[in-house]
């Protein structure tokens, strides 16, 4: 998400150098004493670069250097065991309350009210980030989260009225945009080098596909093998964790805005235009998978519509880490969203021409290609034309835009699987990405000038090179 600097700066430069984030605690110096240990990621001139690697394959190499940043891999590590839970709640909570209390419905409508409180307390939480800071209200905030879990897990083993399950489950809305809070620190380390930004929100992008490959897997496995509740307590004893590692990293932490002066990321040229397209992929995540989860039962496959599903996760996580390396030069949103609505048809095709599981998992495969190079590119937008002071209230408007997505395109694949049938059903993503397709030509959110007025700098050097 390429971020500029202010003052006429030339494209890759820095003005404010790097903080340093090696020493434990230690706040971030604008003006560092040169005699002072030296960051790795200084050099003469003001221009700020990582240090060379001589070994690696191309694709290795921009990842090699990106974590060569002191403090990088820490926040990272607490980055990644923080995220993993958030592939975990829902599955976990799904399977303990089916579990004791047999009912699906009541499972179901009380992640969903989950997911709804989530959509609407996320961005009034990343703006009390942008204004206090990410330790200050993340570590509250987490901890209200697992208390919610710890609430719903002995509501569940105590048979408590169903009303409790609604009111606990709701308070783990309060976790963290972890994904939001780990770009906005990316942004703030690479201000000024888009190139190697994109780099790192590719990155991101891919932990994302990961996470949420692995993590409803963990909790079906815990849940089932252990007791019922083990998938939730695992995944909050996680999210604590990896949430005091993530914010221990002071050195890397944007510094906070008191008093926000910047206007509201609503406000903001290219962020409405970008939130609706948001709203249509996520329509796409949301119809895709109901379609396939019934699509595999219809040919008698139940169990292995979660295998399926994680090929288009892992075909994504890949195209991620492999369009941060490259980064193709001259690529833009609707590009992007062209090649999604073309490869979102092929799971159809799959599926009315073949009726056969295994040539839909490769059909979703190659769809998911289209995944990461699409979210990371309208991300970059996001961080690009959002207020600076405003920026983890913006990336997480964006996640409600999905999550609103997502709902809506579960909704009406459910409607379609019944009304017509599973087959025709895949039709709705390619729909939902050509919708969101047409929005992006219309409207050009890519066209919108930085938050600073300055002109786009996607195609400026970078220090990974």
């Amino acid at each position: 998400m390429p971020k500029t600097t202010t003052g006429g700066h030339p494209p890759g430069t820095n003005p404010t150098p790097y903080p340093h984030p090696d020493r434990d605690g230690a706040p971030a110096h604008p003006h560092p004493d040169p005699h002072r240990d030296r960051n790795p990621a200084h050099e003469q001139g003001g221009r700020a670069r990582l240090p060379r690697t001589e070994a690696g394959s191309a694709t290795a190499v921009p990842y090699r250097r990106l974590f060569s940043l002191p403090g990088t891999r820490a926040f990272t590590a607490g980055n990644l065991l923080a995220r993993l839970p958030i592939g975990m709640f829902a599955v976990s909570a799904v399977v303990m309350i089916a579990g004791t209390r047999g009912s699906y419905a009541l499972a179901g409508a009380v992640t969903a009210t989950g997911l709804a409180a989530t959509g609407v307390g996320g961005p009034w939480l990343a703006r009390l980030v942008d204004r206090y800071g990410q330790a200050r209200v993340a570590i509250p905030a987490t901890l209200t989260a697992v208390l919610g879990s710890a609430a719903l897990m002995l509501c569940v083993r105590a048979g408590a009225p169903d009303w409790t399950l609604f009111a606990s489950y709701a308070a783990t809305a309060a976790t963290p945009n972890i994904g939001g809070l780990s770009r906005a620190r990316w942004a703030h380390l690479l201000a000024g080098d888009p190139a190697a930004l994109h780099t790192a929100n590719s990155f991101e992008q891919a932990a994302d596909e990961l996470c949420f490959l692995l993590g409803p897997v963990l909790a079906a496995f815990l849940a089932g093998t252990f007791f019922p509740e083990a998938g939730t307590l695992v995944a909050a004893v996680l999210l604590l964790a990896g949430m005091l590692l993530f914010t221990a990293r002071r050195g890397t932490e944007p510094p906070p805005t008191p008093a926000t002066r910047g206007r509201s990321p609503l406000r903001s040229p290219g962020i409405p235009a970008l939130l609706v397209c948001f709203t249509a992929t996520g329509a796409v995540f949301g119809s895709m998978e109901v379609t396939t989860l019934a699509y595999a039962d219809a040919l008698g496959h139940r169990a292995a519509a979660g295998a399926v599903l994680a090929l288009q996760a892992a075909g994504s996580c890949a195209a991620g880490l492999l369009f941060g390396a490259r980064r193709p030069a001259g690529v833009r949103l609707p590009h992007c969203l062209l090649a999604m609505a073309a490869l979102m048809a092929l799971p159809w095709l799959a599926a009315t021409a073949t009726r056969s599981l295994t040539v839909l998992g490769a059909a979703l495969l190659l769809a998911g290609t289209a995944t990461a190079p699409t979210m990371v590119t309208a991300m970059t937008l996001v961080q690009r034309t959002t207020p600076a002071d405003r920026l983890n209230e913006g990336m997480s408007l964006t996640v409600t835009a999905l999550l609103t997505g997502i709902a809506a395109g579960s909704a009406v694949a459910g409607r379609l699987v019944e009304a017509r049938s599973p087959a025709t059903a895949f039709l709705l993503p390619t729909a939902a990405a050509c919708a969101a397709l047409l929005i992006a030509l219309a409207t050009r959110p890519d066209r919108h000038p930085c938050r600073d007025g300055s002109p786009d700098m996607t195609k400026a050097p970078s220090r990974l090179r």
